[in-house]
C-alpha cells in the first residue's frame, strides 16, 4: 500500500472481494481506517485517499 498502510483482503460469495485498510499506532494498537467491497483488482484512489485521511485524523487525536 504506502508507508505503515496496510491492507487485509477475504473473498466474498459473487466473486467479491473484502478489503480492510488498516495501520498499527503509536500504542501498537490496530486501528480500522476503512473498508470497501469490490469486484475488480484495483483499488480506488478514493479510498485509499479516505484510509490515508482517517490516519491522519487518528494520529492527531493522539497528540
Amino acid at each position: 500500500m504506502s508507508a505503515g498502510l496496510y491492507e487485509v483482503r477475504t473473498n466474498l460469495v459473487g466473486g467479491r472481494t473484502a478489503r480492510i485498510f488498516f495501520y498499527i499506532d503509536v500504542r501498537h494498537r490496530l486501528v480500522v481506517l476503512h473498508g470497501i467491497v469490490k469486484k475488480t483488482r484495483k483499488t480506488p484512489p478514493d479510498d485509499l485517499a479516505l484510509a490515508r485521511a482517517n490516519r491522519r485524523k487518528h494520529e492527531r487525536s493522539m497528540e
